[in-house]
């Protein structure tokens, strides 16, 4: 993983955007919010606690959108290391590449006016480009124009310690011959928002930051978002911290100021990030046709899947409608979840970067919200079974004759030990139901905060179970 400009999604390197810092207003500190249920709640604090724990990440801060509004917000570990200093939700994370949606929405905003169209050619706005008169903006914003990433590095290269500017990234990259013909495959590449970013403020005649502090989080009330390309976050936020193989954790270098412009400058608060967030799954930002351009997947010419629309990734979960965006720079690694037919969202801010913890805690907690929360009768008996398992019983009345038979002195210690030290599940979801035998065979997976487990079960029209097995899962 890319440990300064990259993360990934979905089996794919999503390259981030840098970020550190000019401010949007230092008014007003993120919102401590406890509307969950307690029971909720303990188990979010658990994984939270615990991925940091296993990855040694130093802190994460976390907001929770359900039923339409953010209902929790919670800081988990260290925000500095020397001197210590807890981590707060009132201070700012960068957000990386979770930037580019912001783009996406300022060009959107900008079509609505009638001052460009997403098929516009992008040399009509930037001029010199390769192919310009054919690559489209939506293609640039769905990384399917073809242009030369300037970033597919693993770490921080010397020439970025020093300050760039956007036409010059543009000359470099933007210049040179297309990687693929537009629109016939999926790269990722933060030129694209570099050249997206000059789009927005050639139309717009505004810094591109300025732009959406007056069109979007001025009007959300994102209070606390910071343009971290310009400098390095406050004493008063998280610090950024990176290590070396297995070393320990150090203070992670400050890129030169412009290399992540429209790319990924934004740095704020798990709260402000949420309310964002909280926008997609209303609708109240853009109008429906521009909320449909940017969760809408951009198939490439052959039809093939990108499983990308517009600065968001646009993903099937677990049965669900999902939006998702990683963001990676020095120091910090950030994923934002919306399922927005849940009407939910997870935002999850870290301070150390080449880390999976952000991406762990989104995928661990997005069960706990969906409208499939609530586990199902066939799911809690699963789950109470493997519970009294746990503890080397079982309820006999519950099983038809092979089953009882199946589960000896024997099978229930090896149950016991090899189950016990993992602890409280999770979550469990039913994968897979069917008939087959007169009965009805269930898959469910359980997960734990280090290991993934599937069960199965055969269901007898009686309610009797024929089957109980635990194996490991993915």
């Amino acid at each position: 993983m890319n440990r300064l400009n990259k993360c990934y999604r979905s089996g794919r390197a999503v390259l981030v955007g840098v970020a550190m810092v000019v401010a949007f207003s230092l008014a007003g500190t993120a919102q401590t919010v406890e509307q969950l249920d307690p029971h909720t709640r303990d188990r979010i604090d658990t994984i939270c606690r615990e991925v940091l724990e296993l990855t040694g990440v130093p802190s994460a801060s976390v907001a929770i959108v359900a039923n339409g509004k953010v209902a929790y917000t919670h800081a988990y570990g260290s925000a500095r290391l020397e001197p210590p200093v807890a981590a707060t939700p009132a201070m700012r994370y960068s957000i990386g590449s979770i930037s580019k949606q912001f783009t996406a929405a300022a060009l959107l905003l900008l079509e609505e006016e009638g001052k460009l169209k997403l098929d516009d050619p992008v040399g009509r706005y930037v001029p010199g480009l390769t192919r310009g008169g054919d690559v489209t903006i939506r293609q640039v914003l769905s990384h399917t124009s073809g242009y030369q990433d300037f970033w597919p590095e693993d770490y921080v290269m010397t020439p970025m310690l020093q300050a760039v500017s956007a036409q010059q990234i543009v000359d470099q990259w933007g210049k040179k011959p297309l990687d693929f013909e537009p629109g016939t495959q999926w790269q990722y590449s933060n030129t694209n928002y570099v050249i997206a970013g000059q789009i927005v403020e050639k139309v717009s005649g505004e810094r591109l930051f300025d732009f959406l502090a007056e069109r979007i989080f001025r009007p959300l009330g994102m209070r606390s978002v910071w343009n971290s390309d310009e400098a390095r976050l406050t004493s008063a936020d998280a610090t950024a911290y990176y290590r070396h193989a297995l070393g320990p954790l150090r203070v992670a270098p400050k890129e030169g100021r412009g290399w992540m412009f429209a790319a990924g400058e934004l740095a704020m608060t798990a709260y402000d990030l949420a309310l964002w967030d909280q926008s997609l799954i209303a609708q109240s930002t853009l109008k429906p046709e521009s909320y449909r351009e940017m969760e809408t997947e951009v198939k490439l010419k052959d039809g093939k899947s990108t499983n990308y629309g517009l600065g968001i990734e646009v993903l099937a979960w677990h049965g669900h409608r999902a939006l998702e965006h990683s963001g990676e720079v020095s120091g910090f690694v950030a994923d934002s979840m919306v399922l927005p037919d849940d009407k939910a969202a997870v935002v999850v801010l870290t301070n150390q970067d080449a880390s999976g913890a952000a991406s762990q805690i989104a995928q661990l907690v997005a069960p706990l919200l969906t409208a499939s929360g609530t586990a199902s009768p066939a799911e809690q008996q699963a789950l109470a079974l493997f519970r009294g398992l746990q503890q080397g019983k079982i309820d006999r009345s519950l099983l038809a004759p092979n089953l009882s038979d199946y589960f000896t002195a024997e099978a229930l210690e090896d149950f016991r030990a090899s189950l016990a030290p993992l602890g409280e599940p999770l979550s469990i979801q039913t994968r897979r139901e069917q008939l087959r035998g007169g009965m009805t065979f269930r898959s469910f997976g359980l997960v734990f905060t280090r290991k993934r487990l599937t069960v199965t079960t055969y269901t007898y029209p009686d309610g009797k179970l024929e089957q109980y097995l635990v194996e490991p899962g993915s």
